[in-house]
């Protein structure tokens, strides 16, 4: 099976990083790339009032589009959807069957997390597809180190487990898998869960080197999580994102929307069912 990833694409600068960026993934796994933009043409959209909305016409589209694809290493199409962006991510995956949705994420430290509105966060409720998300300024680098950060709750990937363990033996990499907890005992029995949790999947199964644990002691999950992945040590942070995490006012509680607002290195999200 010849993996795909789904790139969305505004034309602005995070956008074009994560392009850049996915195609350096594509190289790595001999993956194909589908580029899809989205023009969000209603006229209440709140993007509209962040000027991070084209007004380019459908020409112009086509014409930059095509330039973009004639830029790429790897092979890639592109197409080019209309209305909000998670229902025509929705109607791609359909067609394409990616192994991972690309995005970019431009920097929002300045801005408090409630007030923050991103595609990827958007599609992350309503979008059960894993998904890359690529900050600003993370350079590309073969992932071989992934930091799987966990709770200690059994977890199932659903018909995802599939296209996710291919993904998985494609880059390949060693997997190390964190839980945060309040205090040392927490910590340790919470590690020793999600590492249960995380063989379970069949995720583990057959890795070129043994899977590595490691827990921390930290205030909040998301915190510590952002303190482990800001040492060095990973290429990309992995996270399990549940269905409570997305309920109204409570996602942007959620540890899954704090690392992916404030992480330097880029996020796998893998929803779970």
């Amino acid at each position: 099976m010849k993996l795909s990833l789904l790139v969305l694409t505004d034309f602005f600068q995070p956008a074009d990083h994560a392009l850049a960026y996915a195609d350096a993934l594509a190289g790595a796994l001999g993956a194909q790339l589908v580029l899809l933009h989205v023009r969000r043409d209603a006229l209440l959209d709140p993007e509209h009032l962040t000027g991070r909305v084209d007004t380019l016409s459908r020409e112009a589209i086509d014409l930059a589009l095509a330039s973009l694809v004639r830029g790429l290493a790897a092979p890639a199409v592109a197409e080019v959807a209309h209305g909000e962006v998670a229902s025509a991510v929705a109607e791609a995956l359909g067609r394409h069957q990616p192994a991972l949705v690309v995005l970019g994420h431009r920097n929002t430290d300045g801005m408090p997390d409630e007030l923050v509105s991103t595609a990827a966060l958007d599609m992350l409720r309503t979008v059960p597809q894993p998904m890359l998300v690529v900050p600003m300024g993370a350079r590309f680098a073969h992932p071989q180190r992934l930091l799987v950060a966990l709770d200690d709750e059994p977890f199932s990937l659903g018909e995802n487990a599939g296209l996710v363990r291919h993904l998985l033996d494609a880059l390949p990499a060693e997997l190390t898998v964190l839980h945060v907890g309040p205090d040392q005992a927490n910590a340790v029995a919470g590690t020793a869960a999600a590492c249960e949790a995380l063989e379970r999947t069949g995720l583990a199964l057959d890795l070129a080197t043994a899977l590595r644990t490691q827990c921390l002691v930290h205030a909040t999950p998301g915190g510590g999580i952002l303190e482990v992945a800001a040492s060095g040590a990973f290429d990309w942070v992995v996270l399990v994102a549940r269905t409570r995490s997305f309920l109204g006012g409570l996602f942007h509680r959620s540890v899954t929307a704090h690392v992916l607002l404030h992480s330097s290195m880029p996020v796998l999200v893998l929803p779970a069912v």
